[in-house]
């Protein structure tokens, strides 16, 4: 009898130990406040062309023969993306910023939109080809996702427009020790690098500037302050179930 007395003064230990490793509801639910901020304005973004990008370029016409000279040969490839065909060639924008375009020669490119780039070719080839028909892809999209999510990596992209919510999906979302009021983002512009942390229970960065990711941005996701360490964590498991069997064994010798 006198060991049930004993048992009984451990359970509320028990009791309080699981409690304070438990993760509060509120600090795991995403865009709590999505009814409100889902009604403004939805973004506008392009990403910008920054050096060390790889940029398709595609050049046609009604007469092939007269775009040829816009275009690159295969041998005068400059570098190639492992997720396109071995035939697509490739521009590098260098560290100043700018392509070797064939006929119109040195282009800045840096900074500009896709749309803005699209925008000075047309008009640039336009002096040679009427009506050129032209294509312009970004080849190395990528970004790279680290810290408490289920599959850290670097993920390459094919479309213009990639989200922090994609990101983390790709990355098989956050696990559950993740702060999710802290997620943080890096990103260079201009040789500046610039951090901006997210707090994902809230839904208003979905109209910030760091919603949709630019090329080599980088995803950091910091552990929680008050989520147990999985050490921890197996310790309550085992002291829940004992918990249960002990209120068990007095229920029943009472």
């Amino acid at each position: 009898m006198r060991n049930f007395f004993k048992i009984k003064r451990v359970i509320p230990l028990l009791s309080i130990l699981l409690l304070v490793s438990c993760i509060p509801k509120k600090d795991m639910i995403y865009y709590q406040d999505i009814a409100s901020v889902a009604k403004q304005n939805p973004n506008s973004y392009e990403i910008k062309i920054q050096p060390d990008d790889l940029l398709s370029i595609n050049v046609s016409a009604e007469d092939p023969e007269i775009s040829a000279p816009f275009n690159l040969n295969p041998q005068n490839v400059v570098g190639q993306s492992a997720n396109v065909q071995t035939n697509t060639t490739s521009y590098l924008v260098d560290a100043s910023g700018c392509i070797d375009f064939p006929v119109l020669g040195k282009l800045k490119l840096a900074g500009l939109t896709r749309t803005e780039v699209l925008s000075l070719l047309q008009t640039r080839v336009g002096n040679y080809i009427k009506q050129p028909i032209i294509t312009v892809r970004l080849l190395n999209f990528k970004v790279s996702v680290q810290g408490e999510v289920n599959a850290p990596g670097t993920y390459s992209v094919t479309s213009d427009r990639f989200t922090l919510i994609e990101a983390l999906a790709k990355s098989g979302d956050l696990t559950s020790l993740a702060n999710r009021k802290n997620v943080m983002i890096i990103r260079e512009n201009d040789g500046v690098k610039s951090i901006e942390k997210i707090d994902l229970t809230k839904a208003d960065f979905i109209n910030s500037p760091y919603y949709y990711l630019a090329q080599n941005d980088v995803i950091y996701v910091e552990p929680g302050y008050t989520v147990m360490n999985p050490n921890l964590r197996s310790f309550t498991t085992i002291a829940s179930l004992l918990i249960s069997v002990t209120t068990f064994i007095i229920a029943i010798a009472k």
